[in-house]
C-alpha cells in the first residue's frame, strides 16, 4: 500500500488552507498513494483565536476531505480539526478517518492536552480544548488504523493499546514545536514503530504560523523495524512510501516481542 504524509504551514485563513490541502492531496493521489494523512489543525492554526476556527464535523473542512476522498478514490485521515461542540465552551482536537467512498468511519478526539512550557513559550491547550476519552482504532483499505494526534506521541501506553487491538498502521497528525521536534520527533516516532512493530505515518505542520508558533515539520513514514522510509523536505510537501505488510509479518514472527509481553505481571496489584 502506498501512503503519503502531507506537510503544510497552515494559518488562520481557512480557505487558503483548504486550497493548499486540496493541491497536496491531489499530488499524493497522483503519486499513487491510497492512504493520505493530513497534519494536525490543517484547516486552521491560530492559538489565541483558536475557538474562532472551530467547526462541527459536518463543517467545511471535513466536507472537503470527504469530497477529495470520493473524487480521488483514496482514504484520507483528515489530520485534526478544531471541532465545535454545542453547549461546551471548549473545542475538541479531532481526527477523522474518511473512506475512499467519502464516508466517515472513525472519529478520534485527542486524549492528551499540550500544557507545557518549552522554547520560551507557554502552551495551554486545555484552556480552549477539552480532551477526548476514547482509544480509537479505525479500518481502511483492509488495514487497521490506530488514531493519535501530536502530543499523544509521548504516551506509549496509548500505542500499546492500539497495537494490542490489532493496529497495523498508526497515524500521527501533528504540529510538533520546533523546540521539542528537533530532539524528540524522530526518536519518538521510531520508538513507537519499533516497540509496536507497526508502520507509523506522521504528518506535521512546518514553519512559522501567523500566531507566532513554529512547527518542526519533518513529516515521515517509519516501518516496523524503525527505518524511516520517507521524509518530507522543509516547506510544504509530501512524504510518500510503500508499506510492505509481508515485511511487517516477518518482523513480528522473527522478533516476537509482542507475544512475549507479560501483562499478567505488569497489571498485578
Amino acid at each position: 500500500m502506498r501512503v503519503a504524509a502531507v506537510q503544510m504551514t497552515s494559518s488562520a485563513d481557512r480557505e487558503a488552507n483548504l486550497r493548499t490541502a486540496a493541491e497536496l492531496v491531489r499530488r499524493a493521489a497522483a503519486a499513487g498513494a491510497r492512504l493520505v494523512v493530513l497534519p494536525e489543525k490543517w484547516p486552521y492554526v491560530h492559538g489565541p483565536r483558536l475557538l474562532e476556527g472551530a467547526e462541527p464535523l459536518d463543517g467545511p473542512s471535513i466536507r472537503a476531505a470527504r469530497g477529495w476522498a470520493r473524487e480521488l478514490g483514496v482514504a484520507v485521515v483528515a489530520g485534526s480539526v478544531v471541532e465545535r461542540v454545542e453547549g461546551d465552551g471548549r473545542a475538541r482536537n479531532t481526527s477523522v478517518l474518511v473512506q475512499p467512498d467519502g464516508e466517515v468511519s472513525a472519529v478520534y478526539r485527542k486524549l492528551h492536552m499540550f500544557d507545557v512550557d518549552v522554547g520560551g513559550v507557554s502552551y495551554r491547550e486545555s484552556a480552549q480544548t477539552a480532551p477526548g476519552d476514547e482509544v480509537v482504532l479505525g479500518e481502511a483499505l483492509g488495514r487497521r488504523i490506530g488514531m493519535s494526534v501530536c502530543y499523544d506521541l509521548r504516551f506509549p501506553e496509548l500505542y500499546r493499546r492500539l497495537s494490542a487491538a490489532g493496529a497495523d498502521v498508526v497515524v500521527v497528525p501533528a504540529a510538533f514545536t520546533e523546540a521539542t521536534g528537533r530532539d524528540h520527533w524522530e526518536p519518538l516516532l521510531r520508538a513507537r514503530a519499533i516497540e509496536n512493530q507497526a508502520f507509523v505515518i506522521a504528518a506535521g505542520q512546518y514553519g512559522t504560523h501567523d500566531d507566532g508558533t513554529v512547527s518542526h515539520g519533518r513529516s515521515m513514514v517509519v516501518d516496523p523495524w524503525g527505518v524511516v522510509l520517507a521524509q518530507a523536505q522543509d516547506g510544504e510537501g509530501l512524504a510518500v512510501a510503500d508499506l510492505d505488510f509481508e515485511r511487517m509479518a516477518q518482523v513480528r514472527e522473527r522478533l516476537p516481542a509482542l507475544r512475549h509481553r507479560r501483562p499478567d505481571v505488569y497489571e498485578r496489584g
